[in-house]
C-alpha cells in the first residue's frame, strides 16, 4: 500500500464537519445565554400554584394596577375578570359594578357581571343585569344564553328560558350552548324530557 503524502491541507469532509460543529456549539451557546442572561427571565414570576389559585392571574399585581389607576374601567375589568375566574363572586360583583361606573353599557361587561350574581345566589339580579346587557346591545348573544340558563335552571321557568333563546336562534340560527351543540338541538332535547 502506498502511503498518502501530507499536504498541509484539510480534506473537505473534515471541513465540513467541523463548520457544523462548530455552528452547532453556537447555536447552543446562544440558547443558554439567552434563556440565562434575558431580561424576562421567570425567576421573579409568582409561583404556578398560587397564580393557579387565582385562577391564572397574579391579583396582587392587578389589585395594585387598579389602586394605581383608580379611574381606568379596564383596569376594573381586568380585576374583575381575575376574580370571575378564581372564583370570588363578590369581589368580581364589586368590580364590574366599578367599571360599569365609569364606562357603562359594556354588554360583555354586564354579562360578566350578571354570570356572577347567578354565582353569588342572586338570580334575580342577574336577569335584571342580563336584560341591561340586552337593551345595550340587542343583537348580544351572550347575554341571552345566559338568560335562558338562569330563567331555565334557577327559576324553573322553561317558558321564559325558551322564549329568550328563540329570541337567540332568530340572530344566530347556528347559536350553540357551551358544550358546542346547537342551542336549537338542546332546546329539542329538553322538550323531550
Amino acid at each position: 500500500m502506498e502511503k498518502e503524502k501530507s499536504t498541509g491541507y484539510v480534506k473537505k469532509e473534515s471541513l465540513y464537519l467541523l463548520i457544523a460543529i462548530a455552528l452547532l456549539i453556537g447555536f447552543i451557546s446562544g440558547v443558554v445565554f439567552t434563556i440565562y442572561k434575558s431580561p424576562g427571565d421567570n425567576r421573579a414570576q409568582p409561583s404556578t400554584a398560587s397564580q393557579e389559585q387565582n385562577g391564572g392571574h397574579n391579583l396582587p399585581a392587578i389589585e395594585k394596577q387598579v389602586t394605581a389607576t383608580p379611574n381606568d374601567p379596564e383596569a376594573w375589568v381586568h380585576l374583575g375578570n381575575a376574580y370571575f375566574d378564581s372564583e370570588q363572586f363578590a369581589k368580581a360583583i364589586d368590580a364590574y359594578s366599578k367599571a360599569l361606573e365609569l364606562a357603562p353599557g359594556n354588554p360583555d361587561v354586564l354579562t360578566d357581571l350578571g354570570v356572577m350574581y347567578r354565582r353569588n345566589g342572586q338570580p334575580d339580579q342577574a336577569l335584571v343585569v342580563f336584560d341591561k346587557a340586552i337593551k345595550a346591545a340587542p343583537g348580544h348573544e351572550q347575554s341571552r344564553l345566559n338568560k335562558g340558563v338562569v330563567l331555565l335552571y334557577d327559576k324553573q321557568d322553561q317558558a321564559g328560558a325558551f322564549k329568550v333563546w328563540e329570541e337567540l336562534i332568530a340572530i344566530n340560527p347556528m347559536a350553540q350552548i357551551p358544550s358546542g351543540q346547537l342551542l336549537k338541538d338542546f332546546m329539542g332535547e329538553l322538550q323531550k324530557e
